[in-house]
């Protein structure tokens, strides 16, 4: 006789709340990583804020500074590095399937299928890129939520305790505070890495009078994000442009990309990254594939956030439940022998 299976009317209501709470979770995605976006500029703000406000500055006029020098910084990267940048950029992408076929010109390849390919790729990323520049509403309100952060984040101590309770508040306070740490960290220390492998890059391009110096070092500096693979894809569009200027200066390229890529290993990152607990290089590139996996460009940038957070999460997790549990082992009483 078949066994019978009986579903009671609290696991419908559980599966029907839950079928809810995932449509309401897919349909908020977009403010929920707003949310997430501005919680990670807040980390990265947020130790510089509050040093200006150890200066006895006003919150909210530290937080003003900080947004001011930040306009002024893009500002001035509009305005003096942008036009070259995609000048060169176009130059380049016109001038890769020359260079190509000058390079591998026995390869039965069809160079112009697979540039058309590339080119009409290029021009989805650049329509991408633009849609989320001229997007006023969301950068606005990612910058409206990261103020309101940063102003309130003083007060989330006793948010939490009035919401949590004293204990809970001061064990979810804890995790919030480490997440903070490692996301600020990142942020900055990632930051650092872009600037200081672009610049010597490209200062080592120029040198060697390779062209388009400056979307290749922006290349490589973008690339940093992406352990141990990131720095060769980097260096081969820089390689095969060598090519054109002479038979020596392929080699030369790659000594140079060798040389960086020594310089940020042995003295770059030890020094930015020598308070940021960083994620396996393995986890880093899993993460940033299933990140353009599931969302594209903006996936695989909040990947490795995502990655740090959730993992933070976890470990505190682990360490609140070991702290709970060795006193609760501690008060056990001993095991009392049996008389003879």
């Amino acid at each position: 006789m078949p066994k019978r299976i009986e579903i009671s009317h609290k696991t419908i209501i559980f599966t029907v709340f839950f079928l809810l709470f995932l449509w309401f979770i897919v349909q908020v995605a977009e403010i929920i990583s707003w949310i997430f976006i501005s919680f990670i500029i807040m980390s990265a703000f947020k130790p510089s804020v509050d040093r200006l406000v150890s200066l006895r500055l006003p919150r909210i006029l530290a937080i003003l500074i900080m947004y001011i020098a930040v306009i002024l910084l893009f500002g001035f990267a509009a305005s003096t590095i942008i036009p070259p940048l995609v000048s060169q950029t176009l130059h380049l992408a016109e001038r890769l399937p020359d260079y190509i076929n000058l390079i591998l010109p026995a390869y039965n390849i069809d160079i112009q299928n697979f540039f058309q390919q590339i080119s009409t790729l290029g021009q989805n990323l650049l329509r991408l890129s633009v849609g989320i520049f001229n997007n006023i509403i969301s950068f606005f309100t990612i910058l409206v939520i990261t103020f309101y952060l940063l102003l309130e984040r003083k007060n989330l101590d006793s948010y939490l305790a009035l919401l949590l309770g004293e204990k809970s508040g001061k064990n979810v306070i804890s995790v919030v505070n480490a997440i903070e740490a490692r996301l600020g960290a990142w942020v900055r220390g990632q930051l650092t890495l872009l600037l200081s492998i672009g610049l010597l890059t490209y200062v080592g391009l120029i040198l060697l009078q390779i062209p388009f110096a400056l979307p290749l070092a922006i290349l490589a500096g973008l690339l940093e994000i992406i352990p141990s693979i990131g720095p060769i894809i980097s260096a081969l569009p820089a390689i095969l442009v060598s090519f054109t200027v002479s038979s020596l200066h392929p080699l030369f390229t790659v000594i140079l990309y060798f040389i960086i890529q020594q310089v940020e290993n042995q003295l770059i990152v030890p020094f930015v990254m020598k308070t940021v607990v960083g994620l396996p290089p393995l986890v880093t590139i899993l993460s940033i594939m299933v990140g353009i996996r599931i969302g594209g460009i903006g996936g695989a940038i909040l990947a490795v956030p995502i990655v740090v957070t959730v993992e933070t999460i976890f470990t505190n997790f682990y360490r609140l439940q070991e702290t709970i549990k060795k006193p609760a082992e501690a008060r056990k009483p001993d095991s009392v022998s049996s008389p003879r």
